[in-house]
């Protein structure tokens, strides 16, 4: 896969073990919680980060309507607030 701008990129694989890079868009935090919104050309997810910084890893959020409301309301905070 090439990328064409400078990110941070991850692979990720999925239950069935395929395997597919994601570019991370943004971290961020919600009610305590630290999240990784995370975008391929097809897909957009939330997962969490977990673990202390210098070892942190990210686990996925089972539930698909908490997954939308945190992105919901990650898209909503960046609407009011759009950065520089």
């Amino acid at each position: 896969m090439m990328h064409d701008e400078p990110r941070d990129y991850i692979t990720i694989k999925d239950d069935d073990g395929n395997l597919k890079d994601f570019a991370v868009e943004a971290l961020f935090e919600m009610e305590g919680k630290s999240y990784a919104l995370l975008a391929a050309e097809d897909e957009t997810m939330v997962m969490q980060v977990e673990g202390e910084e210098g070892d942190q890893y990210l686990v996925g959020i089972s539930d698909p309507v908490e997954s939308q409301s945190i992105l919901d309301a990650y898209q909503i905070a960046v609407k009011e607030a759009p950065a520089e």
